[in-house]
């Protein structure tokens, strides 16, 4: 699914219109953006939880000539689903 299939369901399920739920959607990325750039997690009870996450600097190979390269420390969200959601899948 996609955004505009996502602001769709949202809309009939809620009765705003499309734009409407478009809007919401895109304020909900942008707060939990800014979150983790702040270094915050968020927390969505029965959901799941974004967190940020930090990787370790580490060798590897390129892959076309094999040839040894570091790859730098870096950060990454990460997504932990939560024990509805897991339910849900199962």
């Amino acid at each position: 699914m996609r955004k505009p299939e996502l602001a769709a369901a949202i809309a009939d399920r809620t009765g705003m219109t499309r734009e409407k739920a478009g809007e919401v959607i895109a304020a909900f990325t942008d707060q939990v953006s800014a979150a983790a750039a702040r270094g915050e997690d968020v927390s969505l009870i029965g959901f799941g939880t974004f967190n940020l996450r930090s990787r370790e600097a580490r060798s590897g190979r390129n892959p076309q000539t094999g040839a040894s390269i570091q790859i730098p420390a870096s950060k990454t969200v990460g997504f932990k689903a939560g024990k509805a959601l897991k339910d849900a899948v199962q």
